[in-house]
């Protein structure tokens, strides 16, 4: 059965399909399990400085987006596809896969690298899941327990170093697959939830009978990690999850999380990074407010920096200009909502 209350197209912003916000033009670029190169971030870098606002904001399912953009969006789609990143565009915005950001660098039971592309590949080759809603999501966590914690629709996670769990809305299928059979068990899943959807975006708005979560554990901690082979990485949150392009540009091949942060695989120089997870205010985020959202009733960037230095590190907070709640977290958190007397006193 269908939510009652999906009466509205998905609109879902994507590079082809942009958002028109109050500041020009805003695109959402998907990056599978997070990944960029150093030649791609180049290329991002130069798209953010050249054709938007100078940065590159990062979204809650590991993906960016550029601001303030022409509504004539043919330059900077020509860009994207020659750095590799819009490599289906029929499936543009469906390209939405969340994978453990530090598989393959440290931890885990296996390393997902690999099949997130794949995953990519074998959805965008099959031309009906190009009607999946831009919303779907989907997740391969490799044991930890991180990404499954943000209730993809369509979630395989490790059990041990050959088998996982096949998750739906982020509970448990009771389905094993082997990881060699992982991407073909989340596309028939996927062309599943397009035979029963209706009107549904969402797996958890169907009515079905699921199994219990498997426990998760938090995103990654903001900080130096030694990798598997010795080697130093670090992990690092810009403010507001606001990048500027020069700063992007120099930190060359990343792992964009979804929590906001950015996974810097070697070395520990980090510009625009804050990576001292005691940092007051570390756990502020806020939607884009005014003047960028026309929507907005207030400044709440602005009002956000404001106290950052009297919120600890380990209060999770969201700033949102209306009642949309635009890029809230998926966790716990206190909810800071431009217009009521708690905003008021919050931000005074």
């Amino acid at each position: 059965m269908a939510h009652p209350g999906r009466v509205r197209p998905d609109a879902c912003p994507g590079v082809f399909a942009t958002h028109d916000a109050a500041d020009g033009a805003l695109a959402r670029i998907r990056l599978p399990g997070g990944r960029v190169s150093a030649g791609q971030a180049d290329v991002l870098a130069s798209c953010a400085k050249e054709l938007g606002d100078g940065s590159v904001h990062l979204t809650s399912r590991g993906n960016i987006q550029l601001r303030g953009l022409s509504r004539d969006t043919g330059e900077l789609a020509a860009r994207l596809t020659s750095a590799g990143l819009l490599p289906a565009p029929a499936h543009e915005r469906v390209r939405n896969y969340l994978a453990s950001p530090l598989s393959g660098l440290a931890g885990g039971l296996v390393d997902v690298r690999d099949a997130v592309f794949e995953l990519d590949r074998a959805v965008c080759a099959r031309p009906e899941l190009a009607a999946l809603p831009g919303r779907f999501l989907f997740a391969l966590d490799d044991g930890r327990g991180d990404v499954s914690g943000e209730d993809a629709d369509v979630c395989w996670r490790a059990l041990d170093s050959a088998t996982g769990a096949v998750l739906l809305a982020g509970r448990d299928t009771g389905e094993r697959v082997p990881f060699a059979g992982a991407v073909d068990a989340l596309v028939r899943k996927a062309l599943w939830f397009l035979e029963v959807r209706g009107s549904a975006w969402r797996v958890r708005e169907l009515d079905l009978p699921l199994g219990e979560r498997l426990p998760t554990s938090p995103g990654v901690p903001i900080g130096p990690f030694t990798r598997d082979d010795g080697r130093a990485g670090v992990v690092g949150a810009p403010v507001l999850g606001q990048l500027a392009a020069a700063d992007l540009r120099a930190l060359g091949e990343v792992v964009v999380t979804p929590w906001r942060s950015v996974v810097v695989p070697l070395g520990l120089d980090v510009p625009g990074l804050v990576t001292d997870p005691d940092t007051p205010g570390l756990g502020i985020s806020a939607c884009i407010g005014r003047p960028g959202c026309a929507k907005s009733r207030a400044d709440v960037r602005a009002d956000a920096r404001a106290v950052m230095r009297r919120v600890p590190a380990g209060v999770r907070m969201h700033f949102s200009g209306c009642e949309r709640r635009c890029g809230r977290p998926h966790e716990p958190h206190v909810d800071m909502l431009a217009g009521t007397e708690e905003y008021q006193k919050g931000t005074a």
